[in-house]
This record gives C-alpha cells, sequence and structure tokens, in this order.
C-alpha cells in the first residue's frame, strides 16, 4: 500500500446493525504490494491489504479506477504483473470451487432457449466433474437459491423475457448455487429498482453473517454505507481501507475520485455522493468539494 492510503482497522467501527463474525483475526485475502493490468496499460498500482472472511467489503471508486480489474486479480483470471495474491492461504486461482465471481456484464445471448434454472445451474457445474450430470442434491440447491432471491416462480421462464432487477436476482442465485466461501460481485445492485436492492443486500449480508466472505463493487454510496461493514476506496492505488463510514468522509472521497463530490441527504444523516456529469457550477442545493491543493 502507498503511504499516503488510510488504513483503519474495520472492527473499530462497525456498519450499521451488522453483527457478522468479523474481526475473528481469520484471513480470507491478503494481497501484497499487487500491480496489475492489461498490457502496457497498468490497472492497479502496488495495492496492499487484507479481508477477514465473513466480511462485507464495499469496493468504491470512479470508473477506471481498476475494481473490475482487483475482482479478477482475485478470482484468479488475471494475473498480477507484480506482487503476491492470496485467497484463502493459497494463490489466487488454487480454491477456484471456493469462489462465486459475478461480473458487472454478463456476455448473455437473451434470445437463447435457456431458462432462470439453467442459468443458476451453471453454478453447480464447477462441482459437477467430467461427465457427470446434475443430481438430486444439485437440483435441490437451485431450488434455494431460487427461492432466497425471490425467484422460485421463474425457474422454468426463458431468461431473455426477465427484466433487468429479475436478471441480476437470477444471477445472484446462481452464486448461492455454487455454495462459495467467497462472493466477488461487479456492481451485484447497480440498475436495480430499491426494492430490489433492499433484497440483494439482505441474502449478502445474510451470507456474511454465516462466515462466508463478500467483496462487491458499487457505486452507491448510500447502500455502501448503511449496507456494508468495510469500504475499500480505490483509484488504481488504495486510498483508504476500513469502516464503511468512510464513504462519508469528503476528504477521502475528492481524492477519491479527483473531482466533484455532491451533499446529499441520507437516513443517517449527512451523506455524500459522486457527481458524475461534473458540472462547472452545482445545481442549487448542491456544494462541490475540490481535492485541496498538494503542498
Amino acid at each position: 500500500m502507498s503511504a499516503e492510503a488510510l488504513e483503519l482497522p474495520p472492527s473499530s467501527l462497525p456498519g450499521p446493525g451488522f453483527g457478522g463474525p468479523h474481526g475473528t483475526g481469520v484471513v480470507a485475502l491478503r494481497l501484497a504490494v499487487v500491480t496489475a493490468g492489461y498490457g502496457s496499460r497498468v490497472a492497479l498500482e502496488e495495492i496492499s491489504f487484507e479481508v477477514d472472511r465473513g466480511s462485507l467489503l464495499a469496493v468504491i471508486g470512479p470508473n477506471g479506477a481498476g475494481k473490475s480489474t482487483l475482482l479478477r486479480v482475485l478470482a484468479g483470471l488475471l494475473r498480477p504483473i507484480a506482487g503476491q495474491v492470496q485467497v484463502f492461504g493459497a494463490p489466487a486461482g488454487a480454491n477456484a470451487r471456493r469462489i462465486a465471481y459475478m461480473p458487472q456484464s454478463e456476455l448473455v445471448d437473451w434470445e437463447f432457449p435457456v431458462s432462470a434454472g439453467d442459468v443458476v445451474m451453471m453454478g453447480r457445474y464447477p462441482r459437477l466433474g467430467i461427465g457427470r450430470g446434475p443430481g438430486r442434491e444439485d437440483h435441490e440447491r437451485v431450488r434455494q437459491a431460487l427461492a432466497t432471491v425471490g425467484m422460485a416462480h421463474a425457474c422454468d421462464r426463458q431468461i431473455g423475457t426477465l427484466s433487468g432487477g429479475q436478471r441480476r436476482r437470477i444471477f445472484l442465485a446462481r452464486a448461492l448455487a455454487a455454495d462459495p466461501d467467497l462472493y466477488l460481485l461487479d456492481e451485484p445492485v447497480t440498475g436495480v429498482d430499491a426494492t430490489t436492492q433492499e433484497d440483494l443486500m439482505d441474502v449478502l449480508e445474510a451470507e456474511a453473517r454465516a462466515g462466508k466472505t463478500v467483496v462487491a463493487t458499487t457505486h452507491d454510496l448510500l447502500c455502501a454505507a448503511e449496507r456494508f461493514q468495510e469500504a475499500l476506496l480505490l483509484n488504481r492505488r488504495i486510498v483508504a481501507h476500513g469502516p464503511a463510514n468512510l464513504v462519508r468522509d469528503q476528504e477521502l472521497l475528492a481524492r477519491t475520485y479527483g473531482g466533484h463530490v455532491l451533499v446529499l441527504p441520507g437516513r443517517a444523516g449527512e451523506l455524500l455522493a459522486i457527481d458524475d456529469a461534473h458540472h462547472d457550477q452545482p445545481p442549487p442545493g448542491e456544494r462541490h468539494v475540490r481535492p485541496a491543493a498538494e503542498p
């Protein structure tokens, strides 16, 4: 981690209403001075942090900050240029069956005649082995996963007939069906209605309480502050890592986003959100904060 990064113990300020097993000292993820990218383009620089088992971690940062790259590195899908990555004490990728990875953009042909239940069953494939079809336990896992996300009624529906929010529920059910110890989720609640967001976060909180580790990227600061336990503020390098209330810190957000920061009301008081439009002049009622000049 760079010398400028702020590292706070997440146990010093638990997320609202969270009572999971975090803080036991059992490390699930460990990154040491990791640099990663694509060809000559570096997306992450000297990233170092640890995450305990049972954590619910929100990864926050602007577009292009390296959030999706971080998940790919943790999943073992992208080998870092430098540094070390350990997942459950082994190199990334060595424990693939213990990981459920949900990318932000699902490459799905929505016209393909596959049902929601078929998509969820894909989460069981790594456990089936070569030449083995789904058995009774696999079908039961699929049924339970669909019920957990409130989509049991849609098991036989063609995936393309579902709404965007319903599809997100199905993809989370696919992750649940894998019965992983680690969830790596890229924007799992982006573009869904408020009810769906609350329902999906309830599922993720329950998984964390059960000792599963959840790492999810999000642009929703209100959700990060109120529903997650930890936050990792990222812009190629780590700006800060600690309790979820870090996302309420104007200075840290200004350093993370390098642009305007809007002050918006939240249920727990004043909350900050990011202005992606980068207005030259703030509209009435908005207060923009810029990073302080470097000395």
